[in-house]
């Protein structure tokens, strides 16, 4: 048993600690809390329902089903963030580029431009010749 024992990540002993801290002090068939049942499906979701329900001493079923509830809660639950993106202006982008090199000056007045372009003409003007 000991060797089992060591398997077991610290927070399914931490949760193991607390079902039998509840088994302990309610005598009879009580419901287990739905705080308890949160925690197991957790833990089910991270090292599998059948593990989870072997060490917790819970019944398969149930702990698959509460499982099964948790994940459709979280897929109800609506994003804390939302990116909002701005839609691209209704005309086309403009750039005017005033140039001055060892050549001369220049002003380009450019519809439709990418940083791309601007890169390479860019480089055709301050090259040298």
């Amino acid at each position: 048993m000991a060797a089992k024992t060591q398997q077991i990540p610290d927070e399914m002993r931490r949760a193991h600690g607390r079902f039998e801290r509840y088994r302990e002090s309610h005598t009879g068939r009580r419901p287990i809390p739905e705080a308890l049942w949160k925690i197991a499906a957790e833990l089910a979701k991270e090292h599998g329902v059948f593990r989870t329900a072997q060490v917790l001493r819970l019944d398969y079923s149930k702990l698959k089903a509460q499982t099964a509830a948790l994940g459709a809660k979280r897929k109800a639950t609506p994003p804390m963030f939302v990116e909002l993106l701005s839609a691209l202006p209704s005309g086309t982008p403009e750039c005017i580029i005033e140039l001055e090199g060892p050549r001369g000056k220049m002003r380009i007045q450019w519809k439709g431009v990418t940083a791309v372009d601007l890169a390479g003409l860019s480089r055709v003007l301050w090259e040298p010749a």
